[in-house]
């Protein structure tokens, strides 16, 4: 399948899923923090457990993780990005996500931070702003 016939990627960046997120959730690193946290937001929506975990701090990390809860993630927003550029070190990006329960539509807004260890981007921690 080439590129062109690629199935665009469910982080809404508009490209296809192969040259966007597909390449980190395969374990290439995040050249920033967004396309790191893009892929985190694709990797929730897509239930890979294993990409998530890979790409949170260790110090921050849960032991486990369960994405089996009923959650669509149905778009994402970003809204801004501070820092977090193929130069820093630290970097925080301001989001919504969009998600479906079976009990209606919900909207999770966070500011998320990142840290770059050893080359690669990590999620930290965040602060959520509205569920």
């Amino acid at each position: 399948m080439s590129t062109e016939d690629s199935p665009r990627c469910p982080c809404r960046s508009g490209r296809p899923f192969a040259e966007c997120c597909g390449p980190l959730l395969a374990g290439g690193l995040a050249p920033t923090a967004e396309a790191l946290m893009r892929s985190r937001y694709t990797a929730y929506a897509l239930g890979d457990e294993d990409h998530v975990l890979r790409t949170w701090h260790p110090d921050t990390a849960p032991s486990v993780l369960d994405l089996s809860d009923g959650v669509t993630f149905v778009g994402l927003q970003v809204v801004d990005t501070v820092a977090g550029g193929a130069v820093d070190d630290a970097g925080t990006v301001h989001f919504r996500a969009a998600y479906r329960t079976e009990t209606g539509r919900e909207v999770l807004e966070e500011i998320s931070r990142f840290v770059r260890l050893d080359g690669a981007w990590l999620y930290v921690d965040g602060d959520i702003l509205s569920t």
